[in-house]
């Protein structure tokens, strides 16, 4: 077995719980800041992790995994490391250690997601359906705690009956895990455990859904429905019961979840919660969401300070906007038809974002200082300061490589050399690009005007040696390429004409209402999943 080089102590902790989409590094620095202890990232599924390299982001000092894609799949940084749970979605044990390995440096736990009750999770044999196949779940959860260096946990939910419950938790604390979450209310969504072994739940008048003041209001209505009717709305209510007699029962930590619905809505609230099931922590969802200063001793500060705290956050991290713009709903809820609310529906960017809420220059200034790292660490690198040398054979090559990052969205190497060979009335760039079978990477030579460019430093992917091969070549030639702060006037002019000509364009269209902006958004980011919010 491996040892434990580092213990993370789950006795009286405040948590953030694992929340999908929410979850992401900006939010959890946020609860750090107001009070949590320790905070857990979204669930993240094992065969995505897998295919991710690892790569430390200098420009934002964060250790960054990245998929094949380019997108960062999980986001880190120093401040968190030893308060973070990475929290994965498996139902493969070899892959789960694999998982655990990959990330193991830079976390302080490893959380396996047993309570899901979503189709997205369970048909994979992850989230709940791991419930229903406990052989499968002593397997995963001891294969961890053998093979990591981290203290490891699993998230669950009730079964249908008590007793089947508590057998269930005692043959996981035999696994060696540190501790368990336990989400107060059965699995459901279509898993094999009957409906009618529960109470109905009790009525639920706290401002949410069709009982509140929001229901007055028919465009509120239809929204409201649409963002919480299903997600928000608890089928049964938290068991403080079953919670307190798994407390009793195991000598590891119990961590209490599912209080935000009848609990939770004030600091005060969380300690009750606690102590009414007798858990060593608790684990707060919802609440956190809406307001991440609930861990906050003090009492919850003003909404706009803390949205303005996270939009900062989310800046400085390079959060994708549609990300923050998600979370930020979020906050808003039956805000989302104030004037500022409407701002964020219309958002098409960060940069946008800021301006909603104020922050335009902090936006400008982040940016700037971004840019500038990112142009010390290129002038520090051989690839950008490589002279193009010939070799024998006629081509020529430099030591370049293609970074996204300093590069306008809109405008790309291989875009400025294609715009100055139609200038020069050139035959079009030809991209002759290889794979090298040894460990799968590409590299591409290109032809302009009978001269063969190359980079000698091979890519993870196909586009992006092209990119390398058009950078050699415009380099080489003395041309513009499409970096930050260089963009040809053709290109801007380019850029306008073709929005001037395109009256389908997204400044162009007539503006939808505002709870249809928030419905597209949160249909677009639902990406067909029913509930975008915990990771159970």
């Amino acid at each position: 077995m491996i040892e434990h080089t580092l213990s993370l102590c789950y006795h009286n902790k405040l948590i953030l719980a694992p929340m999908v989409r929410v979850g992401t590094l900006p939010m959890r620095l946020l609860a750090l800041d107001y009070g949590a202890d320790i905070v857990y990232c979204e669930e993240l599924i094992d065969l995505k992790m897998l295919q991710c390299k690892r790569v430390v982001n200098e420009v934002l000092s964060t250790v960054d995994f990245v998929a094949p894609d380019d997108r960062v799949v999980f986001r880190t940084c120093e401040r968190e490391q030893n308060r973070v749970v990475f929290q994965m979605g498996t139902s493969d044990a070899e892959r789960a250690l694999a998982v655990a390995r990959l990330v193991e440096n830079d976390v302080a736990g490893i959380d396996v997601n047993m309570g899901c009750p979503k189709e997205y999770s369970t048909k994979g044999g992850m989230g709940a359906a791991l419930l229903s196949d406990p052989d499968k779940i002593e397997k995963i959860l001891s294969t961890l705690v053998k093979g990591t260096r981290r203290p490891v946990t699993c998230k669950i939910r009730i079964l249908p009956s008590l007793e089947d419950t508590l057998s269930l938790v005692k043959r996981i604390e035999r696994t060696g895990i540190a501790a368990v979450t336990v989400h107060g209310r059965p699995a459901r969504d279509g898993l094999a455990f009957p409906a009618g072994s529960y109470a109905a739940p009790a009525p639920y008048n706290r401002g949410h859904g069709e009982t509140s003041s929001v229901a007055q209001n028919p465009v509120l209505r239809g929204r409201v429905t649409f963002l919480r009717k299903r997600e928000e709305r608890p089928q049964h209510p938290v068991s403080c019961e079953a919670i307190k007699a798994i407390a009793e029962t195991l000598s590891i930590p119990v961590i209490a979840n599912g209080g935000s619905h009848d609990h939770i809505q004030k600091y005060l609230d969380i300690e009750d919660f606690r102590q009414a099931t007798a858990a060593s922590s608790v684990m707060v969802a919802r609440a956190a969401m809406w307001n991440p200063s609930i861990f906050l001793k003090e009492g919850l500060r003003p909404l706009e300070e803390v949205m303005q705290k996270y939009i900062r956050y989310a800046v400085q991290y390079e959060n994708h906007y549609t990300n923050t713009k998600y979370c930020l709903c979020q906050m808003l809820r039956e805000q989302l038809e104030s004037p500022q609310g409407r701002l964020l529906h219309a958002a098409q960017s960060s940069q946008e974002i800021c301006e909603a809420f104020g922050l335009g220059a902090f936006y400008e200034e982040m940016t700037r200082e971004l840019n500038t790292r990112r142009a010390e660490l290129l002038a520090r690198t051989p690839e950008a300061v490589g002279e193009p040398a010939e070799d024998p054979s006629g081509v020529i090559k430099m030591a370049v490589k293609f970074d996204r990052r300093a590069y306008s969205p809109q405008i790309t190497p291989k875009m400025c050399l294609l715009e100055w060979c139609r200038k020069e009335k050139l035959a079009q760039p030809v991209y002759d690009t290889v794979q090298r079978p040894l460990d799968r990477l590409f590299c591409s030579v290109v032809t302009v005007a009978e001269q063969k460019y190359q980079s000698t430093l091979w890519d993870k992917s196909k586009k992006l040696a092209e990119q390398a091969a058009a950078i050699v070549c415009l380099r080489s030639r003395g041309l513009p390429e499409g970096r930050l702060g260089e963009e040809s006037p053709s290109w801007h002019k380019r850029k306008r004409e073709a929005t001037d000509q395109d009256p389908g364009g997204p400044r162009n269209q007539e503006q939808a209402v505002p709870g249809e902006l928030c419905k597209k958004l949160f249909v677009a980011l639902g990406s067909g999943e029913e509930s975008p919010l915990e990771g159970w």
